[in-house]
C-alpha cells in the first residue's frame, strides 16, 4: 500500500508541474512564441522557457514573465545563467560548425560570424595566433541582416561545402561561393544566435556559455577566458 501511494503521489505531482507547462505553453503559442521548451530555473516559482525569440523566466502559475540577463553572483562575480542554460544545445551543433582547432588546447569559444563582418574576419585573420594561444575556434553561422540576406544564402553554399574550412578561408580572402543556397543550416545556426542574445558578429560563447560581445585580438581572449 505504501509503494502504491508514494508512486501515485509522485505520477499526481508529475501532472500537476505537467499541467502548469501546457498552460504556459498554450499561453505563450497565443502570443506567437514557437520552439517552446521549459525547463526548471535556479529561482523557485520560475520556469526557464526557450523560444524561438530567447529566453524567458516565467512564473509556474504562467502569470508574469521576465525578460533579460539572469546573473548567478559568485565570489568570481556574476555569472550568466542564460548561457548555461544554452549550452547543451550549442555544444548539439558541433557537427555543423566550421572548427580551427588548437594543438594544445587550453580554450574552447564558439563564435558567431558574418563573412560580410569587418572584425569577424578580423578575428579570421588572425585564426593561427587564437590557436597558438590554445584556443579553439568554432564559427556558427549569424546573417547579421537576417535570413533573406544574400550572406545568409552565401554561408550556407560554405557550411554545406565539401571541405568548409576551405570554403571558408577562400569567402574570407574575397573569394565568395558562385552558388548560392537556400540557408537551411545557417536558419537553425542564427535562431540559436537570437536564443543567445546575440544582436551582432563576431559574438564568441565560451565553454561556460558567456557571451563576449565584440571582436577581441587573441592575447585579450586569452586573458579574458583565463581572467
Amino acid at each position: 500500500m505504501k509503494k502504491i501511494l508514494t508512486a501515485f503521489l509522485f505520477v499526481a505531482g508529475s501532472n500537476a508541474v505537467l499541467a502548469d507547462d501546457v498552460a504556459i505553453k498554450n499561453k505563450l503559442q497565443a502570443l506567437g512564441a514557437q520552439n517552446i521548451e521549459i525547463n526548471a530555473s535556479p529561482i523557485t516559482g520560475i520556469k526557464t522557457v526557450i523560444t524561438d525569440e530567447g529566453i524567458l523566466y516565467i512564473t509556474e502559475d504562467g502569470k508574469y514573465a521576465l525578460q533579460g540577463k539572469l546573473y548567478e553572483l559568485t565570489a568570481k562575480g556574476p555569472l550568466d545563467v542564460n548561457g548555461k542554460v544554452l549550452i547543451n544545445k550549442l555544444n548539439s551543433f558541433k557537427n555543423e560548425m566550421i572548427i580551427y582547432p588548437a594543438k594544445n588546447e587550453k580554450h574552447v569559444v564558439t563564435v558567431f560570424m558574418d563573412i560580410t563582418c569587418h572584425y569577424c574576419h578580423l578575428l579570421h585573420q588572425q585564426i593561427k595566433e587564437y590557436n597558438d594561444l590554445g584556443i579553439t575556434v568554432r564559427y556558427l553561422a549569424f546573417p547579421r541582416a537576417g535570413m533573406n540576406a544574400e550572406s545568409a544564402k552565401q554561408m550556407e553554399a560554405i557550411w554545406t561545402a565539401k571541405d568548409p574550412s576551405f570554403a571558408l578561408n577562400e569567402a574570407e580572402n574575397g573569394n565568395l561561393p558562385k552558388e548560392v543556397k537556400t540557408p537551411n543550416i545557417v536558419k537553425k545556426q542564427y535562431e540559436l544566435g537570437i536564443q543567445f542574445g546575440v544582436k551582432g558578429t563576431p559574438s564568441i560563447v565560451t565553454s561556460s556559455g558567456e557571451v563576449i560581445g565584440g571582436y577581441l585580438k587573441p592575447a585579450d581572449l586569452l586573458a579574458a577566458l583565463e581572467g
